[in-house]
């Protein structure tokens, strides 16, 4: 079933300096009881005029577990909801026609003034009828793309922190990521760089370099370390630079994974295929809660 979020304007809009993520955490399992391909549409309430507004619609191609550990970076919820990239979508809040109306005739009951109020606590998750659905779609097909919705090539520049190149990363974001706030933007032309290249270190030596998807290791045969970091919740979309954040892959996983767009689910420990196919680690390791 397609559903409703209201989304406080601050973590909208940390959302888009940090790197959009296309995503959502949440406490309530609600947040699971959609069906992959449904919609889930979020509003905000705009600062400078009080009016809400519709600013997101993820149609939903995985539901997650996080880890447990993570709490600091997940503190809104273990439940994770990813969109699809190739057809969610953000929506530019300023100069957007008030949509609180429209809102308030959908088939569940708004019983207080203050329509944000009434998606406090439990209520923050609403699910909404086919009828709602095709109303709200109704309205985002008015509305503007938000410029600064706009992925970083992810496999590109975990490629170009492993090789430690910082001017590189500098020419990537200054193409790719007109959204990002200067604290974000100066965090991953250097630190993430350097920690991207530590994780690695680490995890090679904890692993023997063997890929921790499939178990292949090119030291044995090559005497060669070719195992790659990956971030499985992307920095470019505004992931933590926790070890619990990173594993390791060989290099032909490593690409699938980026093609594809596989979650990671910590759960069972498996990336999200397309089609819901599941693919478990040979080797969780440090990912274990």
């Amino acid at each position: 079933m397609p559903l409703l979020y209201f989304w406080r304007w601050d973590h909208y809009l940390r959302d888009l300096r940090y790197g959009v993520g296309y995503h959502l955490n949440q406490k309530a399992k609600k947040l699971h009881a959609i069906e992959i391909g449904e919609s889930l549409w979020a509003f905000t309430r705009r600062p400078s005029d009080g009016a809400y507004v519709l600013v997101a619609e993820l149609v939903a191609k995985a539901k997650t577990i996080n880890h447990p550990r993570l709490a600091r970076e997940y503190r809104y919820g273990r439940h994770r909801l990813w969109g699809d990239l190739t057809q969610s979508r953000y929506f530019l809040a300023e100069g957007q026609a008030p949509v609180e109306q429209v809102i308030r005739a959908l088939s569940f009951d708004v019983r207080t003034a203050s329509l944000g109020r009434s998606f406090q606590g439990p209520g923050g998750v609403r699910t909404i009828t086919m009828a709602d659905h095709a109303m709200l779609a109704q309205v985002a097909s008015l509305l503007e793309a938000e410029p600064r919705a706009k992925l970083i090539p992810e496999d590109r520049f975990e490629a170009l922190a492993l090789a430690g190149d910082h001017d590189e990363v500098r020419r990537l974001l200054a193409d790719d990521a007109p959204g990002l706030s200067q604290e974000r933007l100066e965090y991953l032309y250097g630190p993430a760089i350097n920690r991207t290249r530590s994780w690695t270190r680490t995890l090679r030596e904890m692993y023997q370099d063997r890929c921790q998807l499939c178990g292949w290791s090119s030291l044995g045969q090559y005497r060669a370390e070719v195992c790659e970091a990956h971030h499985l919740h992307w920095l470019s979309r505004g992931g933590p630079d926790d070890l619990e954040n990173v594993m390791l892959l060989c290099p032909n996983h490593h690409r699938v994974v980026h093609r594809v767009d596989a979650v990671f689910d910590f759960s069972d420990h498996s990336f999200v295929l397309p089609g819901e196919r599941r693919q478990g680690l040979r080797e969780p390791g440090h990912l274990v809660g």
